[in-house]
């Protein structure tokens, strides 16, 4: 799934129009000044067997200008989601791939690469191999892609009431003056139905999404928590199950588990294959076979879909059954249930005092309360992974259910990806941000270790198991459990005990800040149990 980029395209960029726009929509759409979009290329190959074409993207991706500040601001007041307006700026990185834009761009780039995939098919003699000016005609098309270019294809769809059909349209009158592309127009969208276009844009865009934004971001996430792990791996803390003080661990160890299990996920994650279909109106290439009966067509679907870098499926209805998808979903909430683990836990730690919060000149945390410093960042993360999980849980649930050979419930369902990975992505920057107003307060974590003498039961007693002492867990329960344990109580138990002097010299060594066992070497050693990305 890891996309390569062989060079970044240029953005072009509309002059700002006169006047305030308050519909975001319009605003969006006519004031590109504020979010340009970018020219996306996706290279043309020469072979019919070529290996998986890499998609490349700016990275500049709708940068706002300085002097649209206002305007950009209007928008955000306007927005309906929070998404469009407060969190713009945090997750805009994904409106290249998961916008209406991204959509459009997209069925171009596949209806192009049919047309050029059927003139590489020997038998459809009716599109003769195109010369290198034509492919570089169509390539212009796919790298010079804008939103003006994208506003034609909204225009040409108000008059035909159907999406797929504007792109084949407005593709007709970019080539018209084509000497040679104009003999083959009708091979626009050959032998296709609108899914065929769709299934495989919807494919492109998750895989960009991913191998260029959420991937990153995960990866992000998980290098600052195992930096968390190693810079607190001496740091003990006294651990809690069900509450109550537990065996002590370290701090850094407790980070290491977090990032480890995450590392879990995102290799699922990037291991997902995406799939596509390019089989006709009902999965059985009907219309193909109709045509030119002697071709191979299955083949041919197979090596179209494969050269997009996507994973062919040959058994389908009208659409791909999207049960990937629902796996790919999956895959990101169960990353985001853990996250949402991290979160509260890292949010108890605070309230507990184990962590202080670096404090900014000029922020407030509460209106009322003065001293309040909130635990705001991880706040917000667990709440965006709450709304982030209950769109990819519908998702997952919806998709992979259509009425017999086709029903339209997916259409509309699927322009809400975007959603549900955008909610995703502003919690993983969330929670990084929060990670880096952390501070441990190290005398906190000591006071109550200081405490807690009694979490020394479990090695007295294991000990006592080994050299035969007769009834050792009765006995330190007798001793510690509904009672108060101190320093002096525990040593002189352990000095009453028979054992070796061996023994009873090394527990009379442990304190609770020291019977922390493999914690600190676990936290160490944590980067070699990740899973992550170049």
């Amino acid at each position: 799934m890891a996309l390569t980029s062989n060079r970044v395209p240029s953005l072009r960029l509309i002059p700002p129009t006169t006047g305030t726009l308050l519909s975001p929509s319009k605003s969006l759409l006519s004031a590109s000044h504020h979010h340009p979009l970018p020219t996306v290329s996706f290279p043309l190959s020469s072979s019919a067997a070529a290996s998986s074409l890499k998609l490349t993207t700016s990275r500049k991706v709708m940068a706002m200008s300085v002097g649209g500040s206002r305007d950009l601001e209007m928008t955000n007041l306007t927005a309906l989601s929070p998404l469009d307006g407060r969190y713009w700026g945090k997750v805009k990185d994904l409106a290249s791939s998961m916008s209406e834009f991204g959509l459009i761009y997209f069925r171009v780039l596949v209806e192009i690469k049919w047309l050029i995939k059927l003139s590489k098919v020997p038998q459809v003699t009716e599109v003769p191999s195109f010369s290198k000016e034509a492919e570089v005609y169509l390539q212009g098309i796919i790298d010079g892609f804008s939103i003006d270019d994208a506003l034609e294809v909204k225009k040409i769809e108000r008059v035909t009431n159907h999406d797929v059909k504007a792109v084949e349209y407005f593709l007709k009158q970019k080539c018209d003056s084509h000497p040679e592309i104009a003999k083959v127009l009708e091979f626009f969208h050959f032998a296709c139905t609108s899914e065929d276009i769709n299934n495989l844009s919807h494919g492109l865009m998750l895989q960009e999404a991913l191998g260029s934004v959420i991937l990153p971001a995960m990866d992000d996430l998980i290098k600052s928590i195992s930096l968390m792990a190693k810079e607190f791996a001496y740091v003990p803390m006294l651990s809690r199950t069900h509450g109550q003080p537990a065996s002590p661990t370290t701090l850094g160890k407790e980070m290491a588990i977090f990032a480890v299990r995450l590392s879990e996920e995102r290799r699922y994650l990037s291991e997902a294959k995406i799939k596509g279909k390019f089989a006709g109106a009902v999965g059985n290439y009907n219309a193909h076979i109709s045509a030119y009966p002697n071709i191979d067509w299955p083949h041919v679907a197979e090596e179209f879909v494969t050269s997009l870098g996507l994973t062919f499926n040959p058994y389908v209805t009208q659409i791909e059954p999207h049960d990937y998808m629902a796996r790919l979903f999956n895959t990101i909430s169960q990353f985001n249930n853990i996250l949402i683990d991290f979160d509260r836990d890292i949010w108890s730690y605070i309230s507990l005092g184990y962590f202080k919060q670096i404090t900014k000149a000029g922020e407030i945390g509460s209106s009322t309360m003065p001293h309040k410093v909130n635990p705001i960042d991880f706040e917000n993360s667990e709440g965006n992974l709450g709304k982030a999980n209950a769109e990819l849980a519908f998702l997952s649930m919806k998709l992979p259910i259509s009425r017999m050979q086709r029903d339209l419930t997916d259409s509309t369902v699927l322009r809400n990806m975007g959603g549900a990975l955008g909610h995703s992505l502003l919690a993983y920057k969330s929670a990084i941000q929060g990670i880096r107003k952390l501070q441990v307060n190290e005398a906190r974590l000591k006071e109550d270790l200081d405490q807690t003498w009694e979490v020394l039961a479990e090695p007295i007693q294991t000990v006592m198991r080994r050299y035969g002492v007769p009834e050792p867990y009765e006995k330190l329960k007798e001793l510690t459990r509904g009672r108060a344990v101190n320093e002096e109580s525990i040593r002189e138990f352990i000095k009453g005990l028979d054992l070796p002097e061996e023994a009873k010299s090394q527990l009379l060594k442990l304190t609770p800040h020291t019977y922390v066992g493999a914690a600190a070497a676990l936290a160490l050693a944590v980067d070699e149990a990740l899973h992550l990305g170049r």
